[in-house]
């Protein structure tokens, strides 16, 4: 069994901005409208008013300040509230398979690798475009890689999923190198409308390198020494977009076909799933969550993260054991634990310690220790 090492690692980043403010004013224009328009049923009774939102109702929720989205007009449109895509042809690049081609680019020149070395890619994310062809094969195709390629969901776990099965895949020797690359345009599949969660999502796309230790050539090399995957039902986040639905004769602008959560109970219910998921898989490995030098979490909410790791260490701490990055990506799904690593590694030393670790639907958990081989800067 070969040792994998994580090698490098892209990050794609959309040219448009949408801050909390931008945001409050758009969704505000947007409930002002439905009110005026529902007038009569809302002073019957018959409908609730939709109440403003505000920056300082934002902040508190979730401590995220702005997103980075790829159509910021559509999204602050009163009259739209959703980004607006220009359908493409069958042969030109699709728009996830483009932003997934940036980062991948970038992950392999980190690990100094040329992209026919690398001979499997994984597209993970919380939605496709598409059903089929898959999209790994389209980033496949376009990167120039060989080998093979295929899609995965499991939601906000997707990437830390996606890498367990690329790092299986260089142990065995069904793969030498691994892309795992996570388009998350979660713009598409937010509900904008919807105060409780009009300001939770922003898009991104991360890109990872997992190749066997004895090929690797880049200087930055993380072992992977574990990875620990659970899932464990619920409906507390839920989207029921789907093939299906065109034969249930349903309204593909329902509110179920996008993004819901209960958001209390999932607070409830996966802050002690994912501090105990990661307790257990240190220990596994041998070590205390004290040793871990570094912890890049699931970023979807600033008080779970907190929560989590005041469970796993005894105490508050601030951004150096684990970097927070809410604030300026918002929740980017399978992306954010990613983008934390990307952005927050590189001062970490040889033999430091630490764990990528995602949360979501599902309910899903999946957990990566690494430990840095090679000196940090």
């Amino acid at each position: 069994m070969k040792n994998a090492v994580l090698s490098g690692t892209g990050l794609y980043r959309p040219p448009h901005v949408i801050t909390n403010a931008e945001l409050v004013q758009a969704f505000n224009a947007y409930a002002d409208l439905q009110n005026a328009q529902h007038a009569d049923r809302i002073a019957a009774g018959e409908l609730p008013a939709m109440v403003h939102s505000s920056v300082e109702f934002i902040e508190k929720a979730s401590g995220i300040r702005q997103r980075y989205v790829l159509d910021k007009d559509g999204v602050l449109d009163p009259t739209r509230m959703k980004p607006r895509f220009a359908p493409r042809p069958d042969e030109a690049l699709s728009l996830m398979a483009e932003i997934a081609v940036a980062a991948g680019r970038e992950a392999i020149a980190a690990a100094g690798k040329q992209p026919d070395e690398v001979d499997a890619v994984l597209c993970a994310a919380a939605n496709m475009q598409r059903a089929y062809p898959a999209m790994a094969c389209e980033i496949q195709a376009a990167l120039g890689c060989g080998g093979y390629g295929f899609d995965m969901n499991v939601a906000c776990s997707s990437a830390t999923f996606a890498i367990e099965q690329a790092v299986n895949a260089v142990r065995t020797g069904s793969a030498r190198c691994v892309l795992v690359v996570n388009p998350e345009i979660t713009s598409a599949h937010l509900e904008w409308r919807d105060r409780d969660c009009h300001f939770i999502f922003g898009d991104v796309c991360t890109a990872v390198i997992v190749e066997a230790e004895d090929t690797a050539t880049g200087a930055d090399r993380w072992q992977v020494l574990g990875t620990k995957l659970v899932t464990q039902y619920s409906n507390n986040i839920r989207n029921n977009a789907g093939f299906l639905n065109r034969c249930e004769d349903t309204d593909p602008d329902a509110r179920d076909k996008t993004f819901r959560q209960e958001g209390r109970k999932v607070f409830k219910e996966v802050v002690p799933m994912a501090a105990e998921h990661i307790e257990q898989h240190l220990h596994t490995l041998g070590f205390e969550p004290t040793q871990v030098r570094r912890f890049w979490l699931h970023q979807a909410n600033l008080g779970m993260n907190q929560l989590v790791l005041k469970r796993l260490v005894g105490q508050d701490v601030g951004d150096d054991l684990a970097p927070i990055i809410l604030s300026e990506y918002a929740n980017t799904a399978s992306a954010g634990s990613i983008i934390a690593f990307h952005e927050h590694h590189a001062d970490l030393q040889a033999g430091d310690l630490g764990v990528i670790c995602s949360f979501g639907a599902g309910y899903s958990v999946g957990s990566v220790v690494l430990r840095r081989v090679g000196a940090g800067r």
